[in-house]
């Protein structure tokens, strides 16, 4: 188990009790930096890093983010748990959830029948099971808010549409891992809805595109027409914020709906 020194030391007050509370994971750098940067609210900081984790923290409370340090290793069933308990303590309930701790692209120039066993684990362990554990864990909690939002930070790669279509450049981007794991994240994506269709809770994908962080380290060669942290984070956001008409089970991105 987790210690009560990797958890956060904030605790809510009446002044923000009524505020949205989000709970962002992979958010002390890149796009998830971003989501917590403007998302509004209280913003939990889910970190598996505690130094980088409280230096996010640091970072987005001197912009003026209520922003509160949370380790969070979503490969951990620990500090899950342990997160949920705080999250529980603290708040009673979560607003928003955003799945966007992810594994990067771990098979870049490999073709499919090279990639190692290792890989795809690693990969899946993150960006899938990582997924379904958090959200699982924190679902009693989101069904305690009014209209709760659970975001899962997708991928243009994922659309087996697209990447069956030689005319796009999807196709051309050939990752077995990486690809078939976020396709397994935008097909969690609708076993959720499903499953809350008919409650307040909205559960959508989305993509962000492809953006200028470690993550897409391997995009580098394409540089051209890459977006900004910050612009990756916008259809995120809106997708946290989606009012009751909102759709859920969706998968898009600012532009609109993505095919599956």
């Amino acid at each position: 188990m987790v210690s009560c020194s990797a958890l956060p030391s904030a605790r809510a007050s009446p002044e923000n009790s009524g505020m949205t509370i989000s709970l962002v994971t992979g958010a002390n750098k890149g796009i998830g930096f971003q989501i917590a940067r403007g998302i509004g609210g209280t913003v939990l900081v889910g970190a598996r890093d505690d130094n980088r984790g409280r230096a996010a923290e640091t970072a987005l409370r001197e912009a003026g983010v209520d922003a509160h340090h949370l380790r969070l290793d979503v490969t951990d069933q620990d500090t899950i748990d342990a997160a949920v308990k705080w999250v529980a303590d603290t708040y009673g309930s979560l607003d928003v959830l955003v799945n966007n701790a992810g594994c990067p692209a771990l098979d870049w120039d490999v073709p499919p029948s090279e990639v190692s066993l290792d890989a795809v684990r690693r990969t899946y362990d993150t960006n899938v099971v990582g997924v379904i554990a958090v959200t699982n864990a924190f679902l009693p909690l989101l069904r305690e808010a009014p209209a709760a939002r659970i975001v899962n930070v997708s991928s243009r790669l994922a659309s087996l549409t697209l990447g069956a279509d030689e005319n796009s450049p999807v196709s051309r981007v050939n990752l077995l891992a990486y690809n078939s794991s976020k396709a397994a994240l935008n097909s969690i994506t609708q076993a959720y809805a499903k499953e809350l269709r008919g409650t307040p809770v909205k559960v959508n994908a989305v993509n962000p595109g492809f953006c200028a962080t470690d993550m897409a380290a391997g995009m580098a060669r394409y540089g051209k027409g890459m977006r900004t942290a910050e612009e990756g984070a916008r259809p995120v956001i809106a997708a946290a914020l989606l009012t009751a008409d909102g759709p859920t089970g969706a998968f898009f991105d600012e532009s609109g709906p993505l095919p599956w």
